[in-house]
């Protein structure tokens, strides 16, 4: 089973229609934690169509996406104050 791991997105989409596409690309793999923050654990292969993905809605002269891999050592380092909290990793499920 491929290795899953932590990553923060964030987004900053200059026009409204390709910022609800790349939105909805964001909210099906992961939890959104801000308005144009995500938090996702992902495999290498889940990470790469996420890219292919927004990279066909975007427009770069226009917009950003922001991906941070987050380690185990500093995601025990993340600090929330007020509501919210930190994804937890997703569950092994045996079928």
């Amino acid at each position: 089973m491929p290795e899953r791991l932590f990553y923060l997105l964030t987004y900053d989409i200059a026009n409204p229609k390709r910022l609800a596409k790349v939105a909805k690309a964001m909210e099906a793999i992961g939890e959104r934690v801000q308005d144009s923050v995500f938090e996702a654990w992902l495999t290498g292969e889940e990470l790469e169509k996420l890219v292919k993905k927004t990279g066909k809605i975007m427009k770069e002269s226009e917009d950003s996406l922001r991906i941070y891999l987050l380690c185990g050592a500093c995601r025990e380092k993340i600090r929330c104050i007020g509501q919210g909290h930190v994804t937890p990793p997703p569950q092994t499920m045996i079928v």
